[in-house]
């Protein structure tokens, strides 16, 4: 059997089972596309986990869950004869082709900033009458910071040195400053605001994700805490009973290892 032969037939067993459990299982039986939504968004975010600890086999697993929630919504959605799971590949197949005209047409593009603006003019032409129209309203702050700022920066609205927006972080730093010394909380929560999406924009012209550099940072943290909460218990001591000098020696010996 071809490698591709063998992961179709992988992929229908994974239907075939669906079907299964779509019929036999009580739980399965019971879900709807509301009900698996906040269960989707999870395996997401578990996905995610997975990548940044860069655990290959909690990334197949997590992808797994996630194919698993695609082929349920089909499968619900097939019940009304709305869509099924041919219809979702067959969509997505369609896009890409239209959306690859330097693959599957006749034009030519030089490289990959190119591409992406190609992209977002071809989308605008599907009848999109914004490029920000694609940015889902429910994402986290952060990460819809970086889609807006790279679907903008698609169509040309963008810096053109990392010194141009390192100067604007500065600028938006100094907003702070002042509004904080005036003592606005709405100011202060706006000028804030407006640094953090300067340094998001940064981020881009580093080549980093925000998203990811923070949550290594988070890591980092929770490493480094739990590393200082160990040594109190070894001491038979509470954290709230030590001094800030005190936790700062156990802060230093986890920033060491």
């Amino acid at each position: 059997m071809s490698n591709k032969a063998a992961q179709l037939k992988a992929f229908e067993r994974l239907l075939i089972i669906m079907d299964e459990l779509r019929e036999q299982c009580p739980w399965d039986k019971k879900q709807t596309m509301e009900t698996l939504r906040h269960l989707t968004i999870e395996e997401v975010y578990e996905l995610g986990d997975a990548i940044l600890d860069q655990d290959l086999e909690e990334v197949k697993k997590e992808l797994g869950d996630v194919l698993l929630h695609i082929v349920f919504y089909s499968k619900i959605a097939s019940e009304t004869k709305t869509f099924n799971i041919a219809d979702v590949c067959h969509s997505i197949c369609d896009k890409l082709i239209d959306r690859h005209p330097h693959i599957y047409g006749d034009v030519v593009v030089k490289d990959e900033a190119e591409v992406k603006r190609n992209w977002e003019q071809l989308k605008l032409k599907e009848g999109k009458t914004s490029v920000l129209e694609g940015v889902p309203r429910s994402l986290p702050a952060m990460v819809k910071a970086s889609r807006i700022q790279e679907k903008v920066a698609g169509v040309g609205f963008d810096w053109e040195t990392p010194e141009q927006v390192y100067e604007k972080v500065e600028e938006e730093l100094e907003e702070l400053r002042v509004e904080i010394e005036k003592g606005d909380q709405d100011a202060i929560e706006s000028e804030f605001g407006d640094v953090m999406f300067s340094m998001i924009n940064y981020a881009r012209f580093l080549n980093i994700s925000p998203e990811n550099a923070l949550e290594r940072t988070n890591k980092k943290f929770i490493k480094r805490f739990q590393y200082l909460e160990s040594k109190a218990k070894s001491l038979n001591k509470s954290l709230k009973d030590m001094t800030l000098s005190e936790m700062d020696v156990f802060w230093e010996e986890a920033k060491s290892l």
